[in-house]
C-alpha cells in the first residue's frame, strides 16, 4: 500500500485531525471545508457543521463550491435565515470553532482578504472578509488554515479584516463575551500555536519530512 501523499493533503488531514467529535463548527469554504468534512466522515461523526448560509448540521456528499451550493441545503438538517445564524448561533456562544482560511496572515494571526498594498492604491482587491471577522470574534476559538509562503505569512497584514490578536498583541484584552481567537495555524508545512505570553505565533510541529532549513 502505498503512502505517499501531497503536502496540501498533509494539511487537510492535520487540520481534520483538530476537531474533537461532538464540536460545533462554523466552516468556510475551501480549504476549512475540506478539512471539517474529513473529520465527519472518520474520525468525528458527531461534529455539527454549520455554513454561513445558514445551513445546519450540513453533511454534503460532495465539496460545496460556495456558500450559496445547493447540495449545502440539502444536506442539512435545517436551514435558518441568515440573521439567525450570526445572532443566535454564533453570538450566541453555541459555536465551538470557527474554521476559516486567508490570503494574509501576521505574526498575532490577524487576517487579510481584503486588499494586498496600500488602501488607498491597492495592487490587488481580495473578495473581503464575509463573515469572518464576527466568526473570529464569537466563536469559542479559532483554526486558521493556508498554505506556507512569504506572501502569505507577513510581518504584519496589509488590512486587519479579523482580529487575531490585533497589531500588538492586545486586541483581545479586557473585550468582554470574545472567544479565545485563533488556537492554531495549520499550513502544508507546519502548525504554529500563539505564545501564551505573547500571543505571537510560534511553530509547535512540523510535518513528516519538513525541516526548519527548509
Amino acid at each position: 500500500m502505498s503512502l505517499d501523499y501531497t503536502s496540501a493533503e498533509m494539511m487537510t488531514v492535520t487540520a481534520a485531525r483538530a476537531l474533537e467529535n461532538g464540536m460545533t463548527c462554523f466552516v468556510g469554504i475551501g480549504l476549512p471545508s475540506e478539512a471539517a468534512n474529513l473529520a465527519r466522515l472518520t474520525h468525528a461523526p458527531g461534529v455539527v457543521l454549520i455554513y454561513e448560509s445558514g445551513t445546519l448540521q450540513t453533511k454534503p456528499d460532495v465539496l460545496p463550491l460556495s456558500i450559496g451550493d445547493g447540495e449545502l441545503c440539502e444536506s442539512a438538517l435545517t436551514t435558518v435565515s441568515v440573521p439567525e445564524m450570526f445572532r443566535y448561533w454564533l453570538q450566541g456562544g453555541k459555536v465551538d470553532v470557527g474554521f476559516l482560511g486567508t490570503a494574509q496572515v501576521d505574526r498575532f494571526a490577524n487576517l487579510n482578504t481584503t486588499l494586498i498594498g496600500d488602501y488607498r492604491e491597492p495592487k490587488v482587491r481580495l473578495p473581503g472578509g464575509g463573515g469572518a471577522p464576527e466568526i473570529a470574534t464569537c466563536a469559542g476559538e479559532v483554526f486558521i488554515t493556508l498554505k506556507h509562503s512569504k506572501r502569505a505569512f507577513v510581518k504584519d497584514v496589509d488590512f486587519v479584516t479579523t482580529l487575531g490578536f490585533g497589531r500588538d498583541g492586545k486586541g483581545r484584552d479586557g473585550v468582554p463575551n470574545i472567544g479565545k481567537g485563533p488556537t492554531r495555524v495549520i499550513t502544508d508545512l507546519c502548525v504554529m500555536k500563539p505564545d501564551p505570553e505573547t500571543k505571537e505565533l510560534v511553530v509547535v510541529s512540523l510535518h513528516p519530512g519538513v525541516s526548519v532549513k527548509m
